[in-house]
Formats: C-alpha cells, sequence, structure tokens
C-alpha cells in the first residue's frame, strides 16, 4: 500500500447573499449549469451527463483553459436549493450552495456559499485569493448585476417574443 504524508491544508468557506427583483421560479433556473450561460460570459458547460437533476454532472473550462468537472449533489427547484461539487484539476476541490428564498418584500434573496480545499500547497494562495471576503463580495456583486440584467432580458423576450 502507498503511504499518503498528512496534509495540513484546510477547506475554508464564504458565503455572500444578494436581492433580486423576480419571482423564484424565474431565478432559480440561472444557477443551473444550462441557465447560467444566461448571465456568465463564456459559461459553456459540456454536459457529462444528466441535465440539471442530482448526479448530473458537466465539465467547464475558464478563460486559462484550466478545467473544472462538477456534479450536482443536490437539486430542489421547489425549495429554491441547488448544490454542486467540483474538482479544478490540478488546483482545488469543493462545493458551491445556492439557496433562493423569497422575502415577505418581494423577489428572490440569493445566497451563494464556496467551501474549497487547495489540493497541495502550491494552490493555498489561489483558494485564498478567491475566497478572500473583498475579492468575494466583488464576485457575488457582479452575478447580482449580471443576473438582473439576464432577467431583464428574458422578461422583455418574453413580452416581446419577436
Amino acid at each position: 500500500t502507498r503511504e499518503c504524508p498528512v496534509m495540513s491544508l484546510s477547506k475554508r468557506t464564504q458565503i455572500r447573499s444578494f436581492h433580486l427583483g423576480a419571482p423564484r421560479v424565474q431565478v432559480f433556473p440561472l444557477f443551473t449549469a444550462r441557465g447560467e450561460r444566461e448571465w456568465a460570459p463564456g459559461w459553456d458547460p459540456a454536459m457529462l451527463s444528466g441535465a440539471e437533476e442530482r448526479g448530473s454532472a458537466f465539465q467547464t473550462r475558464n478563460h486559462d483553459g484550466q478545467e473544472t468537472t462538477w456534479i450536482v449533489v443536490e437539486y430542489r427547484p421547489t425549495e429554491g436549493r441547488v448544490s454542486y461539487a467540483r474538482l479544478v484539476h490540478g488546483s482545488n476541490i469543493g462545493l458551491v450552495d445556492v439557496i433562493c428564498t423569497e422575502p415577505e418584500g418581494g423577489g428572490t434573496d440569493v445566497s451563494v456559499a464556496y467551501t474549497l480545499t487547495p489540493l497541495h500547497a502550491g494552490a493555498e494562495a489561489f483558494v485564498g485569493d478567491f475566497l478572500d471576503p473583498r475579492q468575494y463580495a466583488h464576485m457575488i456583486d457582479e452575478w447580482q448585476a449580471a443576473t438582473s440584467a439576464a432577467l431583464a432580458r428574458l422578461t422583455a423576450a418574453r413580452r416581446d417574443p419577436e
């Protein structure tokens, strides 16, 4: 048997929420593998199996060509919950949890949590930078702007199907 050295790498989590002015039934699909194409530039998942349901798998590549494999570990659209396990090849593993709730005032509150573990000491810096509170807040602010714009486009397209 091969012995594995003990690693002192640890998982880290960052959570942030934002509000969208549309009902959950319209918002939630934006956080599926295919739905994210509506608002995330360059997002082009290659589906390996399934679609949105638990156990579905897909791969993406970032602008540097780095490959990430994703697996849907929870898919509960009626509850507004979806979770993904992900492996960024050669870098980190983790979970992404998205929860969409409908507050009393209308619209949808979206909570996004990333929990990441570096795969080796060299990936510690990436995970630290990605989950830095200021960096993470900036990313989620971009998500809010992009998803708001996508909802506006999709609503306009439904009103004027030409």
